[in-house]
């Protein structure tokens, strides 16, 4: 009856949904263009929250600037919680709105008309905070950003100059985020690792750079003893696929990150296959095949409303492959190039 009391208030009868916010407070973050409110009555979830999102670059990709509401409500513990990694998430919709379902006492819900979510997280998924903050409450930040502004969402890096940006795409394993590092090491300015967002209109490029998530081998291209530490000293996480990687803090590391939405000046597909020499390292994709290269990077945004228009005016500014060389800075010297910068 205890537990009950702490997660219901004190007559659960009384408010079986949980519908009466007691010592609620709210935490407010501009993320991806956005003015997001995230209310709780947990402060362990705001600082979840706070962990994600605080000290990013404010960027803007409209002039008007929509507001999202998120509530994060913390679940009694649950009693036989699984001893490896969480059930992943399982997509559903309908009525207006999207679920995404780890199990009973782990869920989004996303109104996105409404430009609201509800997340809700057990006391022991406290004990997995990548999985919590990466499926569940940036789940609702990214569906919510992207559908309430009409942005593309790609699973890519970017990376940029003076304004400028390079898309990096690609399968997973083919180095975009090793790749990526040397580009921050090698002064470029750093939009994002893992997750853009487009706005297909005018070809902007907004994301969060938060976290840098690397393999332990990336680490022998890194010959700054201070960068090698800020990555070897960060925690491991471990993806769904079970690879192992460092979560790099990008606030508290080396290099810039990019304090405005990039003008996208074309894309590279980085391939895991190895160039013949330094002089093929980069190569550009023939216009009657950038349409279907694209679509099979990028399964799900492919699908979005705004692709259409991404991918025409992706064509039109260009779309390279990038192939493997002995070291990811010969790729960071054809960015440069690409990026008007050598």
């Amino acid at each position: 009856m205890a537990m009950a009391s702490t997660f219901h208030g004190a007559d659960a009868g009384a408010d079986p949904f949980g519908e009466r916010s007691v010592g609620r407070r709210v935490v407010r973050r501009r993320i991806l263009g956005g003015r997001f409110c995230f209310g709780s009555a947990s402060e362990a979830l705001l600082h979840l929250v706070e962990a994600a999102y605080g000290g990013l670059p404010r960027h803007r990709v409209s002039m008007a600037i929509p507001e999202f509401r998120i509530e994060l409500r913390l679940s009694p513990p649950r009693a036989s919680p699984p001893a490896g990694e969480p059930p992943p998430v399982q997509m559903q919709s309908g009525a207006g709105v999207i679920c995404g379902v780890m199990d009973a006492s782990n869920y989004v819900v996303l109104a996105p008309a409404q430009q609201r979510a509800l997340v809700v997280a057990s006391v022991d998924m406290l004990e997995r905070p990548y999985h919590l903050r990466y499926e569940l409450i940036e789940f609702a930040v990214f569906t919510l950003a992207t559908r309430g502004q009409g942005l593309v969402p790609l699973h890519g890096a970017c990376v940029g100059w003076q304004g400028r940006g390079i898309l990096l795409l690609g399968a997973s394993g083919s180095g975009k985020s090793t790749l990526a590092l040397q580009a921050l090491l090698q002064g470029l300015d750093f939009l994002a690792e893992d997750a853009v967002f487009v706005a297909p209109q005018d070809m902007l490029a907004t994301g969060v750079a938060n976290y840098l998530h690397v393999q332990a081998d990336a680490l022998r291209f890194v010959e700054d003893a201070g960068a090698r530490r800020w990555i070897g000293e960060a925690p491991v996480i471990c993806r769904r696929s079970g690879v192992q990687k460092f979560e790099a803090d990008l606030r508290l590391g080396p290099g810039r990150l990019a304090t405005a939405p990039l003008q996208l000046v074309g894309a590279v597909l980085v391939c895991g296959e190895p160039a013949a020499d330094c002089a093929a390292v980069l190569r550009a994709v023939p216009a009657a095949e950038v349409a279907a290269r694209l679509a099979a990077t990028q399964p799900y945004a492919s699908g979005q409303p705004g692709w259409a228009r991404f991918e025409q005016k992706m064509a039109a500014l260009g779309v390279h492959e990038l192939r493997r060389t002995d070291h990811p800075r010969d790729g960071v010297a054809a960015l440069r190039r690409l990026l008007g910068d050598g």
